[in-house]
This record gives C-alpha cells, sequence and structure tokens, in this order.
C-alpha cells in the first residue's frame, strides 16, 4: 500500500470512528440511517443520534437500578456489604460537596449532584474501552440485517458528542433560571441582571446603566451553558482521539501507548465528572443566592 493509499485509509478510519449513527428525515422526505456524515448533517437539528442515546440510556440504568438494589438492601443492624460501602462513600462524598459548595436549603440538589455524577462517570468510562470492540459488533450486528458494515457507525462514548454535554448543560440551566425566579422573584431575578455589576445611587445614572449591567450579566448567564457543556465535550473528545490515533499505529506500539495513556485518562475520567458536578452545586447556589 502506497503511503498515499495509507494516509486516505487511516482518514476513512478517522472519520468512522467521529461518525455518530444517526436516525432522521432526509430532504427528500423519508427517514432512514445517514450513510455519511453529509447526509447526517442534511437531517438537520431534529436527527437522532442512536448511539448517544442508547448507551446514556443503558448506563442510566444500570445507575438507577444498582444503587435502587443497594438501597433496598440497607438495613441497620446488619454488616454493610462492599458495593454498599462502596457507594456509601460516593454519597458521603457528594454531601461534603455539596456543604461546602451549596448554603442554600433544596432537597434536589444532593440527589441531582449524584446523578449528575455517576452518570457523567459512567459515560466517560466508555472512553477507556478499547476504540474498535463495540464499533466492530455493531457492524457485525448490522451486517446481520443486511447493512453495510462500512456504513454502519457507533461511537460509544456519550460524552464526545456535544449533543449529549449540551442536552445535560442545558438542563442544569433550566433549573437555574427556575429557582433564580423561585427563590428571588421575578423582580429580584429582574434587578440582578440589570442592576449590577454597576450600581449608583443617582436614579438617571441607574437608569443609563441598566443596558450596560444587563449586556454583561446576559452574557454571563449564557456563557454558564456553554462553558459547562464544551468544558466535558472538549475534554472527552481530545482523550478519544488519542485513543483512535494510538489504533492506528502498529500492533506492538498500541499497548506501549494505549497503556500509560488509559491510566492518566482515569484521571481526566474523574476530574470531568467532578468538576462538571461541583458547578451545577455553584450554579445552583447562585440562584439560592439573595445577597443582591
Amino acid at each position: 500500500m502506497s503511503a498515499g493509499n495509507e494516509l486516505i485509509a487511516s482518514g476513512d478510519y478517522i472519520k468512522h470512528h467521529l461518525q455518530n449513527l444517526t436516525y432522521g428525515q432526509f430532504p427528500d422526505g423519508h427517514w432512514g440511517l445517514a450513510h455519511t456524515s453529509a447526509e447526517a448533517k442534511s437531517m438537520g437539528f431534529m436527527a437522532l443520534n442512536l448511539d448517544t442515546l442508547s448507551v446514556s440510556f443503558v448506563l442510566g440504568a444500570v445507575f438507577l437500578l444498582l444503587f435502587y438494589r443497594v438501597g433496598r438492601k440497607m438495613v441497620a443492624d446488619t454488616t454493610p456489604s462492599n458495593t454498599q460501602n462502596f457507594i456509601e462513600s460516593i454519597i458521603d462524598f457528594i454531601n461534603e460537596n455539596i456543604r461546602g459548595s451549596f448554603n442554600g436549603k433544596n432537597p434536589l440538589v444532593a440527589p441531582l449532584a449524584l446523578t449528575v455524577f455517576i452518570w457523567i462517570l459512567l459515560m466517560n468510562t466508555m472512553d477507556l474501552v478499547p476504540v474498535d470492540w463495540l464499533p466492530y459488533l455493531a457492524q457485525q450486528i448490522g451486517a446481520f440485517f443486511g447493512a453495510d458494515p462500512h456504513h454502519v457507525f457507533f461511537k460509544i462514548v456519550p460524552t464526545t458528542d456535544p449533543n449529549a454535554t449540551f442536552g445535560l448543560a442545558i438542563g442544569v440551566f433550566l433549573l437555574v433560571l427556575y429557582y433564580s425566579i423561585k427563590v428571588k422573584g421575578f423582580d429580584g431575578f429582574v434587578a440582578e441582571l440589570t442592576l449590577h455589576p454597576f450600581e449608583s445611587k443617582n436614579l438617571l445614572l441607574k437608569v443609563l446603566l441598566v443596558p450596560v449591567n444587563f449586556f454583561l450579566e446576559f452574557v454571563s448567564l449564557v456563557a454558564k451553558p456553554v462553558s459547562h457543556s464544551l468544558r466535558l465535550f472538549g475534554n472527552m473528545y481530545a482523550g478519544e482521539m488519542i485513543f483512535i490515533l494510538i489504533a492506528l499505529l502498529p500492533f506492538w506500539i498500541q499497548w506501549t501507548l494505549s497503556l500509560p495513556w488509559a491510566i492518566f485518562h482515569i484521571l481526566i475520567v474523574l476530574l470531568q465528572a467532578f468538576i462538571f458536578m461541583t458547578l451545577v452545586v455553584v450554579y445552583m447556589d447562585m440562584a439560592h443566592d439573595k445577597g443582591h
């Protein structure tokens, strides 16, 4: 194989691993799976990335089932199992972080932080699965049903899909807006956007500063879900890209590079879940803060 053909093959390999299994409506009106990134783009905003949805749903179900079963078996007079001790340590860790970052009173914050942390951690952990295993399995399943394996895509890390990270961030953002208005009142929420950070006791100057304050506060408000989602997406996407590039190397080099990177990536997987969870708690605390 020539160097040019190797470059093309490598490019196709990378594109294949970065393409979602997308289902949607084509411009001519019929519905189906996209065979190329151009077809996926033509489906528009309402297309569904089936791999992201299926993997995140399965991981969410595993999380709920595990915690539900352990919770049902918790009895004060019995010796806790290793699994119960592990889950209780996670809950204590979440509660400790909430006590240090959240000053309001809201019973939703702790379950929200726990759910966000565990769910994102599970989704991030999929990045440690060898990049070819599940996509290859998806291709074999597609071939069994008569599909062209080359056109069967499967991205196994939901957090490398900006649709997933933006969905999580926007959900948190809506909660922040809801509690900001509920706790401070609509008038208080509007005042927070228009009377800060620049203040004046002069009524005329205060009115003149309203547009400036609103612009600054609105940009800051909208930037929260954008930065919240892109931070998680960018770090996980970069990590997955490195795994894909390592997979293009000769077999004997792959293990010498993939193992150290996987060990280091465990820190990234944990850190990104923790940062996302911490920002959720901080944003909820800001929503409950009536200091202004």
